[in-house]
């Protein structure tokens, strides 16, 4: 029995995040190949404690959706203006996720530019987490979507081959600094500064 893609993602954050990376996000006339991600663990009592988690507290009203299954969306606001969107991973209950941190636009760029507005040169539009929400229009509106379902507005297009990963640790957290949690496809042009 082959495994599906819930399941391929309801496993260790680390390994979901090495699953999503190279993967290609859909939304609507855009497609963007995910080049740089992070995992985030479980709560203290989970199997994977991470206090740098959005899940470490426990559930809550804003995180609840990632303690459901793996594979939906859970976006949140960064300093007020940035949507950040993360992919739920790890059993059902438990608690983790993969943080979408860059991209790389394969299809719709007029519609990114024009939601970007700026005059970055095409590999960077998508380029850090706040970028990334933003070129792909996702909000906390979005929160929840079920990225493996076909009939969804935003789908995840699982990659069978990804180029060579490279591997170190988390930027702009503050605890649980030295876990190398973060992975990119190395010498990759979209990858975050």
């Amino acid at each position: 029995m082959t495994a599906t893609a819930r399941d391929r993602l309801a496993v260790h954050p680390l390994r979901a995040a090495r699953l999503v990376l190279g993967s290609v996000l859909v939304v609507g006339e855009v497609r963007a190949r995910i080049v740089e991600v992070e995992a985030y663990g479980s709560p203290e009592n989970g199997p994977w404690p991470d206090p740098a988690a959005h899940t470490y507290p426990g559930p809550t009203p804003r995180n609840d959706v990632m303690f459901g299954p793996a594979g939906h969306l859970y976006v949140y606001l960064s300093y007020g203006i940035h949507q950040c969107v993360n992919i739920t991973a790890g059993p059902d209950g438990v608690g983790a996720g993969v943080l979408l941190r860059a991209a790389s636009i394969e299809s719709g760029l007029d519609l990114v530019r024009e939601r970007r507005a700026v005059r970055d040169p095409d590999a960077r539009l998508a380029a850090g987490p706040g970028r990334l929400g933003q070129a792909l229009g996702i909000t906390v509106a979005d929160k929840g979507i079920d990225v493996l379902d076909p009939a969804s507005e935003v789908g995840l297009e699982i990659a069978s081959r990804r180029g060579p990963v490279a591997a170190g640790p988390r930027i702009g957290i503050s605890k649980a600094v030295e876990k190398p949690w973060r992975l990119w496809l190395a010498g990759h042009p979209s990858v975050s500064r």
